[in-house]
């Protein structure tokens, strides 16, 4: 099975695993499963750490190295992807979510997220906890 992470998702199974819930862990954990992590996860986590922010400290090249230490591949930005955002209906607004959305739509892969809302795009979404 192909797996992609929502940004939080990726954070939270490299720095804080204690907030997956049991399941997730399992999917994530399964060798069997291919966990990708999208490199518009990692401009995402550069924007926010380039605000500078008290409350998030997570470091772009930390995560990104982390999450190839652990055996995660990394997902390109494919036009093919991309593409796929203009025809998605606005239940989101986030931009990144929308094209997390358009690439698990495209690879095929479940999307892993604890937000709610992105359910509304496809069966492929799997909320964690």
């Amino acid at each position: 099975m192909h797996l992609l992470l929502d940004t939080h998702v990726l954070l939270w199974a490299l720095l804080t695993p204690e907030r997956l819930d049991s399941a997730a862990l399992a999917l994530i954990e399964d060798e069997q499963n291919k966990v990708w992590f999208s490199a518009a996860s990692i401009w995402e986590i550069a924007i926010k750490a380039g605000l500078k922010r008290d409350d998030f400290k997570a470091r772009p090249e930390a995560v990104n190295q982390s999450a190839i230490d652990t055996g995660f591949t990394e997902m390109p930005v494919s036009a093919g992807a991309a593409l796929r955002v203009e025809s998605m209906p606005l239940h989101h607004r986030d931009p990144f979510d929308r094209l997390l959305i358009a690439q698990a739509l495209h690879a095929p892969a479940l999307f892993l997220t604890a937000d709610a809302i992105l359910r509304q795009y496809s069966e492929l979404v799997t909320l964690v906890g």
